[in-house]
């Protein structure tokens, strides 16, 4: 069952990233097909991205009410509706209205399975399955490609992922009951406060009178208030007590949210990361061309390093966190982003470099983490904080790659490499600031 459980997640996964990268290859074709400007596109992106805000912010209420299992599901079957509509649009104005459940199916379940994965499996499975995301993304693309050369028309993609989405939904639907059981051993080896109480209530009992005497404490003191708590997705077969505090526990407003010691420091650190890498994938073709005087065809060519260097290092990291805990896999991470963009500064073949080094740089921040997150905040706060670093993440995609284009038209593409060494700093100084912060929680 808990491989059976796996193997649904790495599938939903692969689902998460088929509609991402669909609406910038499909867009050549749409664009004259609707007679819009070419500028329409960031529209639609933008009601996709701010549907995703949204509902990342929505995600601790709706897993506590739903389970991961049912979010995931709902989400899934959201986003395939979504892309059938988009198939079936044949105007602008419908693509919007069909944006806003592409971006709201988007939201809930990445936070909701990143949290569910963060709780109950290894450091390793996180970055296989972002490196599975990779898979899905590079995916929607090719087969929008194979419609449109195939002269089916870019509506013929869109039906073939919304196809693909509604298959993954059946199977999602049918694994229902496997969300119900704890995924892996190691979860149950993390004691709740509950269960702690009872152990040591047990312990002084059978204690000796005159032990019992110098301990007075352990013997009398009343139970406390379970502060600890499993998430909402997990099984019916847990101890009473954390099933009483799952059902206690109510979702976390956002202002709350901020409050917590280290949130927004990690916030920040989404942000900037998401900035940094949505930025090099959009400009990095155009930083070859303008500033290395490459040919456009070329430069296209070898911007794809930058995303091959992601997927390949997230296979390589999901085994380095046999060896190293996930702050000195951020860390290690940090300083090969940092090389990277330096070799960005001097002429063609470094830069080229340079992009694949960053690529293998960023590959272990983004799962890392979000697999720190529950060690840094708590079980019981897990959910809210993944809801709001989803949203600094998709806030800092939206925002941060039109404002370097901005700068690069106003001034010039080759800030490029300053550009993301600035963010590069702001992103080591939070995920530092948050280590002293909550670290001594995340290694007790």
């Amino acid at each position: 069952m808990t491989s059976l459980l796996l193997a649904v997640i790495y599938l939903a996964f692969i689902g998460l990233g088929l509609p991402d990268s669909l609406l910038g290859a499909a867009w050549p074709a749409m664009q004259p097909s609707l007679g819009v400007p070419l500028s329409y596109a960031g529209i639609l992106s933008m009601i996709i991205a701010l549907g995703t805000i949204v509902s990342s912010l929505a995600s601790d209420r709706l897993t506590l009410r739903l389970g991961t299992g049912r979010v995931t599901t709902i989400s899934v079957g959201m986003t395939a509706a979504a892309l059938l509509g988009f198939s079936l649009s044949g105007s602008f104005w419908q693509l919007c209205l069909w944006a806003i459940p592409y971006g709201l199916g988007a939201g809930s379940v990445d936070a909701a399975l990143n949290n569910y994965v963060a709780l109950h499996y290894k450091s390793r499975h996180m970055s296989w399955l972002h490196c599975m995301w990779g898979v899905g993304a590079a995916a929607g693309p090719y087969l929008m490609g194979q419609a449109l050369t195939g002269g089916a028309g870019w509506a013929a993609g869109y039906a073939t992922v919304a196809g693909l989405q509604a298959l993954l939904t059946l199977l999602l639907l049918c694994s229902l009951p496997l969300w119900q059981k704890r995924p892996d051993a190691a979860a149950q080896a993390r004691p709740t406060q509950t269960q702690a109480t009872q152990t040591t209530q047990t312990t002084a009992a059978q204690a000796s009178p005159a032990q019992a005497r110098t301990a007075p404490t352990a013997r009398a003191q009343p139970q406390a208030p379970q502060t600890q708590m499993a998430p909402a997705s997990a099984p019916a077969t847990q101890p009473q007590g954390v099933q009483e505090a799952e059902e206690k526990r109510r979702p976390l407003p956002l202002a709350a949210v901020l409050r917590i010691r280290g949130a927004r420091e990690v916030m920040l650190a989404f942000f900037c990361y998401c900035a940094i890498e949505q930025t090099s994938g959009l400009w990095a073709s155009s930083f070859l061309h303008l500033s290395q005087g490459m040919s456009a065809e070329r430069a296209a060519e070898l911007a794809a390093l930058f995303f091959l260097g992601i997927t390949a290092g997230r296979v390589v990291s999901g085994f380095l966190t046999l060896r190293l805990s996930d702050t000195r896999m951020i860390r290690l991470g940090q300083l090969l982003l940092l090389l990277g963009v330096l070799l960005l500064l001097p002429a063609d073949a470094c830069a080229v470099a340079g992009l694949l080094l960053a690529g293998l740089g960023c590959a272990p921040i983004y799962p890392c983490i979000i697999h720190a997150t529950p060690a840094h905040f708590g079980e019981e706060r897990s959910q809210a904080i993944i809801g709001v670093e989803m949203a600094a993440a998709y806030i800092g995609t939206m925002l941060m790659p039109p404002l370097f284009g901005v700068l690069a038209g106003r001034i010039a593409v080759t800030l490029l490499p300053l550009y993301l060494l600035a963010l590069l700093a702001l992103m080591t100084a939070m995920t530092e600031r948050l280590e002293r912060k909550t670290g001594q929680r995340a290694h007790s």
